[in-house]
């Protein structure tokens, strides 16, 4: 019986009677009945039933182990252990013992006392043989597989040690060169630190050198200007001495140079003193007068040809500030720009080459913004400390202080016309109008609800331009003081503002990156452009000469300033220019012949032209 499927199998026993075998057989009845026969096959049914229960679990019924017994297939397979026994014992013929054992056998198949373990298959030697064969020589392969993976292994680790040691070695060598390298920096930084005072010494001499140049300069054009017009005044006196020795007329009155008023006589001059004294005697007279409001001057010498931006690359980086720089200038009759710093200095450079003219330092926080006098001789700058300061250059100092703001001042300009006056817009909402000639505030204008950021007179009127934080931009007159029109469209603080050059449009940016730009004529928004949101800030905005151009410097990384082409109807980037600045761009300037674009941010500005 196998102990796996409770299949009995019967195996043929030969028994030869030749040999003299001593059993006895009894006689046969010969009235054996079919019906003993059937009892007697019923029994061994049950009998196999039992031992079948033994093995496998509770018993089976004749007519289900019948038919399992039908059903199975039979297949050569190992001799149960019982069978074995009986089949060794009656080969050596040992019947008594054979009858023992079954009956035993019997007995203790009935009372249960067999187990599983007792009663399975015989081993077979051979197939036993077979497969401990087999796994010993899957063992052998597993052990030479070992053993090939320990040689490569064994390789392996000895070409990582020899790579370890050359890399150790490296290490080593690198460790001794950075000791050396340390030691020399140490030696040049304290070879360097001597110099320092030496060099900080030089440059203050420098400074002072270019300063003293700058002055003389400038006094060298007064005398120029001043000797070319004593030479006129004289070719004039003498063509009147020769006119008047062939006649007997009175002298008329010299002219001025450049066919202007007359010349006044030195009777003249003494009572257009007196006039003068006496009217600085009158507190009233004290006070800059205004400017005309109808001005005969053509807005068409402030436009000029359109810039080819799209072909200019950047030509020079100019450093010298400790801090971003975060306004420029260009002076209005040589090539000279000014800077403005958080490090709370202005710095003046000459272009294209980037000398260090000028520079000065006196406010107590950042400068904002700076802006050049029409004539050239003055610079007023706007400060976070809440004043503004006007710098002149023949006195190398501050010489007017304007303190009325309450706040940060973040922007300011000059007139269009003289001069004369200062607008500044600060972080108290308020934008005041100065008297240069007094430093008095003579106008103050209210009406906006957040920081004015941004100031910018009307060529050829006395109206001035504010952006404010309100995100919108009012239209005032100087003369009288009263808001003329106030745009809105914007939807976030507005950062800057300016005019185009004849006049008759207005740019205008925010902190959503979106540029309008608005018809002054028609009081209306012509253009808004926006590349989409969210969109960097845009800080500044310049028109070119020719009105058809509009630049942004932006807080873009990547393309810090953008040039737009302008139509009636739409805007199109025509160019975009990289400018390197780790952080946004503060400031731009447009030179007005069209030769260079500078942009300004972190601590340098950079120069961009053909």
């Amino acid at each position: 019986m196998s102990a796996e499927d409770n299949t009995y199998y019967l195996e043929e026993v030969e028994v030869n009677q030749e040999d003299g075998d001593p059993t006895e057989y009894d006689e046969v009845d010969e009235d054996f009945s079919e019906d003993e026969e059937e009892d007697f096959g019923v029994v061994l049914k049950q009998m196999r039933n039992t031992k079948g229960q033994l093995d496998d679990g509770p018993p089976r019924s004749p007519r289900s182990a019948h038919s399992a017994t039908q059903g199975a297939q039979v297949t050569k397979k190992a001799t149960v252990v019982d069978d074995f026994i009986r089949n060794f014992l009656i080969k050596l013929d040992m019947s008594r013992t054979l009858d023992t054992f079954n009956t035993e056998w019997y007995e203790k198949s009935e009372a249960g006392e067999l187990n599983k373990e007792d009663i399975g298959v015989v081993a077979d030697i051979y197939q036993r043989n077979e497969e401990l064969d087999d796994q010993v020589k899957r063992l052998r392969k597993e052990v030479q597989k070992a053993h090939n993976i320990a040689d490569k292994a064994r390789g392996t680790w000895d070409k990582f040690r020899k790579e370890r040691d050359f890399h150790r070695m490296h290490h080593r060598r690198v460790v001794q060169e950075k000791n050396v390298l340390i030691r020399d920096m140490k030696r040049l930084k304290q070879h360097y630190s001597t110099f320092e005072p030496a060099l900080q010494a030089m440059r203050g001499k420098y400074e002072v050198a270019m300063k003293d140049k700058m002055i003389m300069r400038l006094e060298k054009d007064r005398v120029s200007s001043k000797v070319s017009t004593l030479q006129t005044q004289i070719k004039s006196y003498e063509s009147m001495r020769l006119d008047d020795e062939g006649s007997n007329k009175p002298l008329p009155v010299p002219m001025a140079v450049g066919g202007g008023p007359p010349v006044p006589t030195k009777t003249q001059r003494k009572e257009k003193t007196n006039r003068k004294t006496k009217a600085a005697r009158s507190p009233k007279n004290n006070d800059t007068p205004f400017p005309p409001r109808d001005n005969t001057r053509n807005t068409a010498e402030y436009t000029g040809p359109m810039m080819p931006l799209d072909k200019f690359k950047l030509q020079k980086t100019f450093r010298g500030h400790k801090a971003a720089i975060t306004g420029l200038a260009l002076h209005p009759t040589k090539d000279y720009v000014a800077t403005a710093s958080d490090d709370r200095e202005w710095k003046m450079w000459a272009m294209p080459r980037g000398e260090l003219i000028m520079s000065g330092s006196g406010h107590k926080d950042w400068i904002g913004a700076l802006d050049f006098h029409p004539k050239g001789h003055l610079l007023s700058t706007a400060s976070g400390d809440g004043t503004v300061k006007i710098w002149d250059f023949n006195k190398e100092s501050a010489t007017v202080t304007l303190a009325d703001h309450q706040q940060a001042v973040w922007d300011c300009a000059f007139d269009s016309f003289n001069g004369d006056f200062l607008v500044s817009g600060s972080m108290d909402q308020t934008a005041r109008l100065w008297d240069v000639a007094t430093g008095k505030c003579r106008k103050t204008f209210r009406g906006h609800v957040d920081s004015v950021n941004s100031i910018v007179f009307q060529p050829t009127t006395t109206n001035v331009c504010t952006g404010s934080g309100d995100k919108t931009v009012s239209l005032w007159d100087i003369r009288s003081g009263l808001c003329i029109q106030t745009f809105y469209g914007h939807d976030n603080a507005v950062l800057s503002c300016t005019f185009s050059h004849n006049g008759d449009s207005i740019a205008s940016s925010d902190s959503d990156g979106v540029i309008k730009v608005w018809d002054v004529r028609m009081v209306s928004e012509r253009l808004a452009i926006n590349n989409g949101k969210p969109s960097a800030p845009i800080n500044d905005v310049k028109f070119d000469r020719s009105g058809t151009q509009l630049v942004a410097a932006s807080d873009s990384s990547k393309h810090g300033v953008t040039v737009y082409s302008l139509t009636d109807t739409s805007a199109d980037i025509k160019c975009q220019f990289n400018t390197a600045f780790e952080g946004p761009v503060h400031a731009l300037a447009l030179d007005p012949s069209g030769k260079f674009m500078m942009c300004a941010g972190e601590e340098a500005f950079r120069l961009f032209g053909q």
